[in-house]
């Protein structure tokens, strides 16, 4: 089973096509395609071919709602606080961030995050997938000792333990990978993360 995620595109379209290129059996978009919702119908189309395989979450700079009608626009599957199978893995997503200084459209207080967060849970996913890292790792260190992450997501993932966890959100923190506990988890970036797991 191969799994490509990625996030924080914001309107690359020539990496978003390279992407697209690489040989997986599902793709998910983590996020922050666009800046501030616009140009998501040039996205579309470079998605659309393998639409059927394609799942998305909103990040900051799209609001789950907009990121639903996108997927129904293009044959996507919206993955904002759902589950899906992947083989006979559970696959979770939780888009949106944590408040920003900028009042982008996809912000959650810690309270909200904590409140989506909290279905996904059951069934047990394996790997997770947040726009947003949890607060105070190296996945969300903007620079030294600046975090910009969520402390639900943290909290989540210390109490639900996934296999795998992927995020995107804090760019500088891109291609990071760390332990946080018995979960492996990285920051993809815009340049992706291919997860190879046995069938």
């Amino acid at each position: 089973m191969k799994l490509l995620v990625f996030s924080d595109i914001h309107n690359d379209l020539a990496m978003l096509r390279r992407l697209m290129e690489t040989d997986a059996d599902y793709y998910v978009a983590a996020g922050d395609m666009v800046n501030w919702a616009r140009g998501l119908d040039a996205i579309g189309p470079i998605l659309q071919p393998k639409a059927p395989r394609v799942y998305v979450l909103p990040g900051n700079h799209e609001h789950a709602d907009q990121i639903e009608a996108f997927c129904l626009k293009f044959g996507l599957n919206p993955l904002h606080g759902r589950h899906f199978q992947a083989g006979r893995r559970v696959v979770a997503g939780l888009g949106h961030s944590s408040p920003t200084p900028f009042d982008t459209p996809g912000e959650y207080s810690e309270s909200e995050m904590a409140e989506r967060l909290a279905p996904l849970a059951d069934p047990h996913p394996e790997i997770l997938i947040c726009h947003c890292p949890p607060l105070g790792t190296p996945l969300d260190e903007a620079a030294p000792g600046r975090h910009f992450g969520s402390q639900a997501v943290g909290d989540f993932l210390a109490k639900v333990q996934p296999v795998w966890f992927f995020c995107g959100h804090i760019h500088e923190a891109a291609g990071r990978e760390t332990a946080l506990g018995s979960t492996r988890a990285r920051n993809v970036g815009k340049q992706g993360y291919l997860l190879e797991l046995p069938d």
